[in-house]
Formats: C-alpha cells, sequence, structure tokens
C-alpha cells in the first residue's frame, strides 16, 4: 500500500522538474538564457525514481540532459536557474550553463556536453567510494545516468567492464529514449538487447518498460541497498521513456517527421504526473503545484537579480595564470 506521503513526495519532484522546464521553454526565446538546453519533459519519473532512495552523500553522475537529476538530487534550483542566466550566483559561478550543472554538496557530479564522457569518471569515482569505504565503514554509492546513444561509446564499454572487474559499487542507469538525437534506435542498434549484451559482463541488469516512477524507485532502493551493504557491483538499469520536446531547445518537434505521433500520445497516455496526481486529492495537488509555483518564481527572481561574473573571473579555474 503506497502511503499518501510518498506519492505525494514523488509528485512535487516530478511536477517541479516538468514545470521549471516548461518555464525555461518560455523563457529560452528572450535573451535572458545564456546556453542551449536539453529539456528532459516527459523522462521525469526516471530521474525522481531513481534519485529518491539515494543519501545526500550518495554520488549522482549524469549527461547534458541534466536539469532533472540536479532537480531529483536535491541541487539548489536558484543556483540553476541563475547558472542558466550565466550569473555569478549560479551552481559553477555562470561559466558553465546547462549542459554542466554541478553541486558536490548535494552529491551531483559535473555533468558533460560530450556523449559518454561522464561515464568513466562516475566509475572512477566509484573505485573511490570503495576505497574510502574500508577506512570509513560506510559504502556510497554512486550512480551513472545517460542515454541509449552513450551506449554506443567505447567508454561505456571499457567502464563498465573495468567497474565488474573491480565489483564497483556503481549502478548504470540508461534512459532509453529511442532517440541519438534524430536518429531512432532501430537504424542503430541490430539487436534491442541492451541488458543482455551488459549482462555477458557478469553485471546484474533489470530492465522497466512503462517508466512506473513506483517500479523505478524499488528497483534502485533494493540496488542501493545491496551495494551498501556488501554486495558486489556493478548493477545496470535500462528504463525506457520518452523525450516529448525536441532534442535541444523548447520546441515539440513532432511535424519534423523523424518519429511518430502515434508513439507520443501513447506516452502522454501514461503521464506518470497526471497519475500520481490522480492518487491525491484536491487540495493536496493544489498545494503543491502553489508550492512549486513559488519555487520557481524565487528562482527566475534570484537569477534576475544576481550579477554577471567579473572580468576577472576570466583567469580563475584554469589550468595555469
Amino acid at each position: 500500500m503506497l502511503s499518501q506521503e510518498l506519492v505525494a513526495h514523488l509528485y512535487k519532484k516530478m511536477l517541479l522538474i516538468r514545470r521549471f522546464e516548461l518555464r525555461l521553454a518560455e523563457v529560452y526565446p528572450t535573451d535572458a538564457v545564456k546556453s542551449p538546453i536539453h529539456l528532459s519533459v516527459g523522462q521525469e519519473s526516471i530521474a525522481v525514481g531513481v534519485c529518491d532512495p539515494l543519501a545526500e552523500d550518495d554520488i549522482i553522475s549524469n549527461t547534458y540532459r541534466c536539469h532533472a537529476t540536479y532537480i531529483a538530487k536535491g541541487g539548489n534550483l536558484q543556483e540553476m536557474m541563475a547558472e542558466l542566466y550565466g550569473k555569478q550566483t549560479g551552481c559553477a559561478g555562470g561559466k558553465a550553463g546547462s549542459m554542466h550543472l554541478v553541486d558536490m554538496s548535494h552529491g551531483i557530479l559535473g555533468a558533460s556536453a560530450v556523449v559518454g564522457t561522464t561515464i568513466p569518471v562516475a566509475t572512477g569515482y566509484a573505485l573511490a567510494m570503495q576505497m574510502a569505504a574500508k577506512t570509513t565503514g560506510r559504502q556510497r554509492v554512486v550512480v551513472s545516468v545517460f542515454g541509449d546513444g552513450g551506449t554506443e561509446e567505447g567508454c561505456f564499454y571499457e567502464a563498465i567492464n573495468f567497474a565488474a572487474l573491480r565489483k564497483l559499487p556503481i549502478i548504470y542507469v540508461c534512459e532509453n529514449n529511442r532517440l541519438a538525437i534524430h536518429t531512432p534506435l532501430e537504424k542503430r542498434w541490430a539487436k534491442d538487447n541492451l541488458c543482455e549484451r551488459v549482462a555477458t559482463y557478469g553485471i546484474q541488469t533489470y530492465k522497466i518498460d512503462d517508466a512506473d516512477v513506483f517500479k523505478i524507485r524499488e528497483t534502485m532502493t533494493k540496488a542501493v541497498e545491496y551495494l551498501r551493504h556488501g554486495g558486489e557491483g556493478p548493477i545496470f538499469l535500462e528504463c525506457a521513456t520518452y523525450r516529448w520536446l525536441e532534442h535541444v531547445g523548447p520546441r515539440d518537434d513532432h511535424s519534423d517527421n523523424y518519429r511518430s505521433l502515434d508513439e507520443y500520445l501513447d506516452w502522454k497516455e501514461k503521464d506518470q504526473i497526471v497519475r500520481l496526481a490522480a492518487m491525491l486529492d484536491d487540495n493536496t495537488v493544489q498545494r503543491i503545484q502553489d508550492e512549486v509555483t513559488a519555487e520557481i518564481q524565487a528562482a527566475e527572481a534570484f537569477a534576475a537579480q544576481s550579477p554577471y561574473p567579473t572580468a576577472e573571473e576570466l583567469y580563475t579555474h584554469v589550468y595555469a595564470s
């Protein structure tokens, strides 16, 4: 039996991601946002289901489509919006933008715009966490999130092989929206058997086909507890999902004829945000919607009022002075 508290908690997290990104899509045509944006509208349940079982000091690593996991892991919303605005108060000082969000105080490794490159970085961090646990007595867990296109990079197979050899405390999560920009999976993979391929490395694999936030959360909870208490990693989770908007930017691009409108409508029918709202009473839904609106408005005001970086910032965070 699902508690109303849990349903409300997950609903608010997913709604905050959805509403934040839709507001960002409205702002994007202006000059306020200083970097390209890759939106996760339609994919929110994966980020929330994956991050909810994690402790604050567990680590999440992501690709350039990183707004959802940043929010789901508890990243500072005001600093995130300021970063998108290119402001000094942003989570990376206004220098990184949408594709490189970071908040190590909440266990969020810096994202990267280069496909697949965060996977070996997360794997290395898992090795460090494995070594640290011998001293601290507590095993922290690393989660590496990437798209189906990321599994086509050589570093993916190098990383999972190394992780399997060293039995690292890492969970690899593939957000499989079946698109590498505009190229459908059917034109890229001879066989749609990703979990089977990963399993040949001796890795436990799980697949969730319907983006059910409760299934994802339950699977992740068991995986995290298994690794936390001495179980041998890595673990791999493939989550089917659907990106509602274009690859980069705020536009609905279904008129571009590279994917099926019927598939989109099918995924909209099982929208997890609508599903969870229907599980709550009207007063709770309204309260959560009002809270989300207030948080987004506060983040937008913070970003708008924050200063831009000074010229001297050009010379900081570089390899040589």
